[in-house]
This record gives structure tokens, C-alpha cells and sequence, in this order.
């Protein structure tokens, strides 16, 4: 093994300092938060679930409720600037709850405005989609929202994770594998650009 190849991989797996918030809401899939969760934590770093919800949030498995999860910090209480990263689970459930949410969508919107990696699967892009600001940008999601995204200005691609910039976006649970692969890369690279034309995508 390489000098260099050692070097990408501790890069790529080393979170150590780095604070990651969870942005949910009841109905989230439950393997679309648990699994990035659970590899997040084992990279390093220190993951925060963040919801308007006091206490617990509530889970979805595939078409009936699940587990519960507790709530670190309720929304108003937290504060974007704290975190690192923002991570987005899907569900079709909890996007839409927290697209109808200004609290939730100006949480994400700093991650956006700032340059700080930002990951959302499945029909996590929906929250997105409220700040305005995914035009230009290289985007997948779960298919049935793809018309959303493209009509939101981003390029949609049926790809199980496309990396623009910091921004890191999966399809569905089939895809979870490559989506924290790339979701903890992005991380570790820490702040991206944020004005200008975005020069960097990828699409596996």
C-alpha cells in the first residue's frame, strides 16, 4: 500500500473532532438514520439528532412505525454554526414534515450557505429543495421526487451517490454503502466553496 493511498484513507475515515447534526423529524426511515449514525460514530465523530420534536423521534420500517430515537438537542436550541456537517435521513414521511418548517429550513440553509458538507438520501432532498439554492448543483434522490429536484434547478442523475462539492445525495437504502462512504470523505474534507461555478462533482 502507497504512502499516498495510507494517507486518503486515514482522510477518509478519521472524523475525530468533527460534530455532525442529524436534522429529523418523526417518519424518517429508520436504516437511512441509523446506518450513516452508526458509521458517523465509528469514523469519529460526535453525532447530534436535532428535531422540533422534544424528547424522541419516531421511526418508519418500510410501512409501519419503528424505533424511537432520542432527541440530543431540540432545534431552537441549536445552533448551525456549532456542527460540521448536516446529515439528512429520508423517509416520505419526515421531509415533508420538515419542509413545512422555516426552523428546519434555515438550519439547512447555513450548511448550504457556508460550504459545510451536507448528505441527504432518499426524499431528504425535499428539505433542500425550501432553501432555494440547489440550482446548478449535481444531485440523485429517490426517483419518485426527481422532477421536484430538477425543477429546483439541479441536474438529477440515477446514480447510487453523486458528490458535488460537499453536497452528497443517495437514492435509497440499496445505496447506503456508497452514500457513508462518500457522506465521511466529504466530511473529513471539511468546508467546500460556496460562490462561483461548482467544479467538482462525481457520480459512482
Amino acid at each position: 500500500m502507497s504512502h499516498f493511498f495510507k494517507l486518503k484513507t486515514f482522510i477518509m475515515t478519521s472524523l475525530d473532532n468533527k460534530r455532525v447534526a442529524i436534522l429529523t423529524d418523526n417518519g424518517f426511515e429508520e436504516i437511512e438514520l441509523t446506518s450513516p449514525k452508526k458509521a458517523l460514530e465509528e469514523a469519529g465523530a460526535v453525532v447530534d439528532i436535532v428535531s422540533l420534536q422534544a424528547g424522541h423521534v419516531k421511526g418508519w420500517n418500510h410501512d409501519h412505525w419503528s424505533i424511537e430515537l432520542p432527541v440530543t438537542i431540540q432545534l431552537n436550541d441549536a445552533s448551525p454554526e456549532d456542527y460540521d456537517a448536516l446529515l439528512i435521513p429520508g423517509g416520505v414521511i419526515n421531509p415533508d414534515q420538515m419542509r413545512n418548517h422555516k426552523e428546519y429550513v434555515s438550519f439547512a440553509q447555513h450548511f448550504l450557505e457556508t460550504g459545510k458538507p451536507v448528505a441527504a438520501i432518499c426524499h431528504g432532498p425535499q428539505l433542500l429543495i425550501e432553501t432555494g439554492m440547489l440550482a446548478g448543483r449535481e444531485m440523485t434522490s429517490y426517483p419518485s421526487i426527481q422532477t421536484d429536484i430538477k425543477n429546483a434547478g439541479a441536474s438529477w442523475h440515477d446514480k447510487e451517490v453523486v458528490v458535488d462539492n460537499g453536497l452528497v445525495t443517495s437514492r435509497s437504502p440499496e445505496d447506503l454503502d456508497a452514500f457513508n462512504s462518500k457522506m465521511i470523505e466529504e466530511i473529513a474534507e471539511g468546508k467546500h466553496m460556496t460562490t462561483g461555478a461548482f467544479t467538482r462533482s462525481e457520480t459512482v
